[in-house]
């Protein structure tokens, strides 16, 4: 329960880091508040933080950096943790790293999925999907389930992992990129569909 009133710089920091976990899932670190605000140092940043969750407006989730929870959004937000792995190719297929880099903390109503679904999220890299509004850089989160045609996938495809939108034509399956510069790519061997997007995130400019 906040005992004390903010700051109004103090309220510019809340609303930014509100917006940030929307957008992004994750929390702006230290510096990256310090180059938002201009803040002469990560310490006034960092002060800043513990006001706030002296005032009792922000959490800190114990064992996970970068993450935080707001009380007075507890009763409609329900966060999860989300596993990344790596990148996946929105070009021509390619390799991908499943080690995992880490999570993403992010409030599944807001990707209206049930907290049963079983999600992990993937970096993009390269601009086939561009047509789809689906950038390099961005992060997509994925759920494990079979897909309808149309869906856009992380799939794999003779032995090479892409994201590409889902098509069945005549009862045959292949993979088509939202960017003309971009063939289809029609399975020689398999197709094994990894994951089905169900929500993108992008950082703020």
């Amino acid at each position: 329960m906040q005992t004390e009133p903010m700051t109004d710089r103090q309220k510019e920091i809340l609303e930014y880091l509100k917006y940030a976990q929307r957008t992004t899932g994750v929390m702006p670190s230290t510096r990256e508040i310090q180059h938002y605000f201009g803040f002469a140092s990560q310490t006034a940043a960092m002060s800043h933080l513990r006001a706030l969750e002296r005032k009792g407006v922000i959490q800190r989730r114990p064992g996970k950096a970068r993450a935080v929870v707001f009380p007075d959004e507890l009763d409609r937000e329900e966060i999860v943790d989300i596993p990344v792995y790596g990148q996946i190719a929105a070009g021509m297929a390619g390799e991908v790293d499943q080690e995992k880099e880490g999570c993403i903390s992010i409030d599944i109503a807001s990707i209206s999925i049930p907290r049963s679904a079983r999600t992990f999220a993937l970096k993009v890299r390269g601009d086939s999907m561009i047509d789809a509004h689906i950038c390099s850089g961005d992060t997509v989160i994925l759920e494990f389930r079979e897909p309808r045609n149309g869906d856009i996938v992380a799939a794999l495809i003779d032995g090479e992992t892409t994201l590409k939108r889902y098509q069945v034509t005549k009862g045959k399956p292949y993979l088509h990129a939202e960017n003309e510069d971009f063939p289809d790519l029609i399975p020689a061997r398999e197709l094994i569909i990894q994951g089905v997007l169900v929500a993108l995130l992008r950082k703020a400019a």
